[in-house]
């Protein structure tokens, strides 16, 4: 029996749990305490398990449909970073950034009780999980990064800062879900299940019956500080990593080049490369076509 044979008879088994479980954990900032909100699937008591870590803007829901094609294999776990989705809020808008965001994920994967995870991270979930990685003793032993490498480009970070914290308010879901598939074009062609999932999932109700986008605008401030004269490069923290490695693109992206990808393949971890065609920034692994590759990549040390 081939993977793909074993992955769909694994993904008809996950059915008996269809809606995730809705959990939080206590992590520390320097100026106290905040929650962070997870979503997890699969059996809980299963000792392999994959942590799946969403974009600057997005929330752990994003993953629902990837979560449930593993979750009989993996115990998959989907957190909402700080300041996103059902997480608390930091007291001081200086706290947004990586370094607070791979303490909370340290403490996060303390609370599963496990030594050792895969790793799925989208744009700034793949720069957690880089930076995690990079670390000596990291408990990440394969990782796949969406649309996102060790060079991220001036042009896609000046088209992130225009948007990131200047959402409207919303009269309707249907008015917020046409903001949201403006400012996520690149995400590719989905359908409209798809964009309302993704809406649904993304917002939060206001006291005045609308809506807004669930994160905390001051997660943009850090990035609006910053001056966008040239890319940033990670490559010290790339050339570190040793776990296998896989970096997906979308063709159209304008985060990481093919010439970065390129480079990925030879040094570091020398790290598979695939393209997405038809999507930008990024892929959202919302369908069987896209899912494939990377549950072939995840699923190799279990399958034989």
């Amino acid at each position: 029996m081939g993977v793909i044979d074993k992955v769909a008879g694994w993904f008809g088994r996950a059915r008996a749990s269809e809606q995730p479980r809705l959990l939080q954990v206590q992590c520390a900032n320097p100026k106290g305490l905040h929650r962070m909100a997870y979503a997890e699937w699969g059996d809980p008591d299963n000792p392999r398990v994959l942590v799946c870590v969403h974009g600057l803007t997005r929330v752990g829901r994003d993953f629902d449909f990837l979560a449930q094609r593993l979750s009989a294999h993996y115990r998959v776990v989907c957190p909402d970073v700080v300041g996103r989705g059902r997480s608390d809020w930091l007291p001081d808008a200086a706290g947004y950034g990586v370094p607070q965001y791979v303490g909370d994920m340290v403490t996060l994967i303390a609370r599963l009780g496990v030594e050792r995870v895969h790793w799925f991270g989208t744009s700034m979930g793949g720069l957690i999980g880089m930076a995690l990685a990079a670390l000596p003793d990291t408990p990440i032993t394969r990782m796949v990064l969406n649309d996102v490498g060790p060079v991220v480009t001036a042009v896609s970070l000046r088209r992130i800062a225009e948007y990131v914290g200047k959402a409207p308010k919303f009269a309707s879901l249907d008015e917020a879900e046409r903001y949201i598939r403006v400012v996520s074009a690149p995400f590719g062609p989905l359908t409209d299940a798809q964009w309302r999932h993704l809406t649904v999932h993304s917002t939060r109700p206001r006291p005045d019956g609308g809506f807004e986008m669930g994160y905390d605008p001051d997660i943009g401030k850090p990035l609006a500080a910053m001056q966008f004269l040239g890319d940033i490069e990670l490559w010290n923290l790339y050339d570190a990593i040793r776990c296998p490695t896989l970096c997906v693109r979308g063709a159209e992206s304008d985060l990481i080049t093919r010439d970065t990808l390129a480079q990925m393949a030879e040094r570091g971890p020398k790290a598979r490369t695939l393209e997405m065609p038809g999507v930008g920034h990024a892929p959202m692994f919302m369908d069987i076509a896209q899912t494939v590759p990377v549950e072939q990549f995840l699923l190799e040390d279990t399958v034989s």
